[in-house]
């Protein structure tokens, strides 16, 4: 669902990261607070002044959604259960499945973990307001715990909804996963009713623009249409994990892929790979070796000089295929799926120890199994 964005931070084992969107709610979020809230609850400062407190305020928006997230994560560690780490974007955060829930407690405790710390957040600085309005601090921090308080108790209420896959949703299918004894329908039933929400905001956003409140009216479209299209891509995923079952990789890989040798130069490398093949990324080995010496990617190429193709070889820039790029033989199946949908990687190296497999694609795992 999302790509790799871009790394804040890696605390307790789960690195964070942040999609190119965020940057837009950010910006939004500053200038909010900057021109709104705090002119309003503590008039006469600076113009610099409110801007400072509004990047204050993105500052706690981002620890809020982070330690939502880290709470969901925390409990799906107790259970087993692989999180390939925290994505903040445009709509809030993310933390990022690998796999099912192992059985309904489990998917119940890691949805109901956030909202429950997103209350607790609220009621820390709702009682810092409190705290601070009866022993005189000055406005602007008050307003900044007002703002705190406020942003955590909507972010608890708005994930209550049993909206597929919002965290009252996520509690719900396992309300009925327990129930029915059957996590596809119990995910059925879930993801129409987010299905249903995500039209319904639609709806309230177009009669709230049509109204007169344009902006509004965008930001309820927006959520509602991103509610709708996870709801029903969370579905397609779970039927494909279904579809695939314990399947490796080597089923669908293949083995005879295109490599490139470590001396090749940039401009063979570009004129006779990228604009053959148009892959973005290639698996580098000696020929009739099968010894993979490591990755090249496209991108690299960036920012390089174009007249040093000529004489600079791969080998000058290849790196070694990270974890994001690789999977082994072995592996499910599924799990090349979900790192695939983890990292926006449609094109993954299979590995067999230090020899190159071959090459498996998100193509190649739908050819079987075909679109849910």
């Amino acid at each position: 669902m999302f790509g790799r964005g871009f790394r804040l931070f890696r605390l307790l084992g789960f690195e964070v990261r942040v999609d190119p969107s965020w940057i837009f709610l950010a910006l939004l979020v500053a200038w909010s607070l900057a021109q709104g809230l705090f002119p309003v609850y503590a008039p006469g400062m600076r113009v610099g002044s409110y801007w400072l407190l509004g990047l204050a305020g993105v500052i706690g928006l981002v620890l809020s959604i982070v330690i939502h997230e880290f709470s969901h994560s925390l409990v799906a560690r107790r259970f087993g259960l692989p999180i390939g780490g925290i994505s903040l974007f445009l709509f809030g955060g993310v933390a990022e499945m690998t796999d099912e829930p192992p059985a309904p407690k489990a998917e119940f405790l890691m949805a109901v973990a956030g909202p429950l710390s997103s209350f607790a957040l609220a009621g820390l600085f709702g009682g810092l307001e409190s705290a601070g309005s009866a022993q005189g601090w000055p406005n602007w921090l008050i307003a900044l715990m007002f703002y705190l308080a406020y942003l955590n108790l909507v972010l608890a209420i708005f994930n209550l909804l049993p909206a597929y896959p919002l965290d009252g949703g996520r509690m719900l299918r396992a309300g009925l996963w327990a129930w029915r004894r059957d996590i596809h329908k119990a995910t059925y039933i879930a993801a129409m009713l987010g299905r249903g929400f995500g039209i319904g905001l639609i709806v309230i956003g177009v009669v709230t623009a049509l109204s007169g409140y344009p902006v509004s009216g965008l930001w309820w479209i927006l959520i509602g249409l991103f509610l709708r299209v996870a709801a029903d891509n969370s579905y397609k995923q779970l039927v494909l994990r279904e579809r695939m079952g314990g399947a490796p990789v080597s089923r669908f890989m293949s083995e005879r892929p295109v490599t490139v040798n470590p001396d090749t130069t940039l401009r063979d490398l570009l004129e006779q790979y990228v604009y053959k093949y148009h892959h973005k990324l290639y698996p580098v080995v000696a020929d009739g070796q099968d010894e993979l010496l490591g990755c090249v990617n496209t991108s690299q190429l960036k920012g390089l000089p174009t007249e040093t193709w000529e004489r600079a070889r791969v080998r000058d820039i290849s790196r070694s295929c990270d974890p994001e790029t690789t999977v082994t033989a072995d592996s499910a199946a599924a799990q090349a799926l979900s790192l695939m949908l983890r990292t926006g990687n449609s094109r993954l190296v299979v590995t067999d120890g230090h020899r190159l497999a071959g090459v498996v694609t998100l193509k190649d795992l739908l050819r079987d199994f075909g679109t849910p």
